[in-house]
């Protein structure tokens, strides 16, 4: 088969094209999606032996259609295959530039007198790229030079740390809005509709048992005045639950049965009874909170 763009190129060309489409569509981590899905790996074989096969019907029907050309119709056809795009002959006349090389019928303009066992050697030009390539690096040394060494540059240590820094500030910015990473240090009060009927939902399951539906305590303090036994505000109230009670009474820790997301939703709700009037409020215990600013 004489084709333009030989199928060694175009059957690699066409099955990276899929695997880059299959890497783009499917999300599969650090490894490539072959490798951590086998369906995928399968998928790509299968392909690959398509692509063959397909060229390999191709080649045969159109070797089949060059045979049955008479000799006029295969010199055109040759003709047709043989002459390079514009694209190609740029591409063709920039490979040969870049070599800078001497053609096989000039050879003996750059034979050298020495030989050895009749093999001679030939004093070509070094290749324009390698030169090219050369002065670059000498280019990039002078400016790394100045940079790193002269003027006190970053250096891969200061980004190294730089990125640390960053990234504990990443890590603190995450906890302080991951909910399940929520703590004691962190807990912020929530407002929101959903966090607080989730919250009532958890008081209701867990906590109406000593606190009443309304918070006026019954075996657990009044939730509804000034008065706190282990400390107010969102902070002491989550600690309260998330720990427990004074040592020995009180109530549990809850730590063991609710996540700290609940912990805080639980803790928020709790604090809307402050200033609520309760059916029968239950005598106040503790010190009167007053939040700090």
């Amino acid at each position: 088969m004489r084709q333009l763009i030989p199928s060694w190129i175009r059957v690699p060309v066409v099955f990276f094209i899929i695997l880059g489409l299959v890497e783009y569509f499917v999300d599969s981590g650090e490894q490539p999606a072959f490798m951590e899905y086998p369906l995928i790996l399968l998928f790509l074989v299968l392909v690959l032996l398509l692509l063959i096969g397909v060229e390999a019907i191709v080649s045969s029907l159109d070797n089949i259609l060059y045979q049955s050309l008479d000799d006029e119709g295969k010199a055109r056809y040759d003709a047709k295959i043989e002459s390079p795009s514009k694209i190609l002959a740029w591409v063709k006349k920039m490979y040969i530039k870049l070599l800078d090389s001497k053609a096989i019928e000039e050879e003996h303009d750059i034979i050298l007198d020495h030989n050895y066992d009749g093999i001679k050697e030939l004093d070509n030009n070094l290749p324009p790229w390698w030169i090219y390539g050369f002065y670059a690096s000498i280019i990039f040394a002078a400016i790394y030079l100045l940079r790193y060494h002269v003027f006190n540059g970053a250096t891969q240590i200061d980004e190294l740390e730089a990125e640390y820094v960053q990234a504990q500030k990443d890590i603190e910015e995450y906890k302080r809005t991951a909910k399940d990473l929520v703590d004691f240090n962190t807990v912020e009060l929530l407002t929101s509709s959903d966090d607080l009927r989730a919250g009532k939902k958890i008081f209701d399951t867990n906590c109406v048992a000593c606190h009443l539906t309304d918070g006026g305590g019954s075996i657990g303090p009044n939730l509804t005045d000034e008065y706190w036994i282990l400390g107010g505000g969102i902070k002491n109230v989550f600690k309260t639950i998330s720990e427990g009670g004074r040592n020995g009474k009180g109530m549990i820790a809850w730590k063991q049965m609710l996540k700290p997301a609940e912990m805080a939703q639980v803790s928020s709700y709790i604090l809307q009874f402050q200033g609520t009037t309760p059916a029968k409020p239950k005598a106040a215990e503790g010190d009167k909170w007053v939040e700090e600013n």
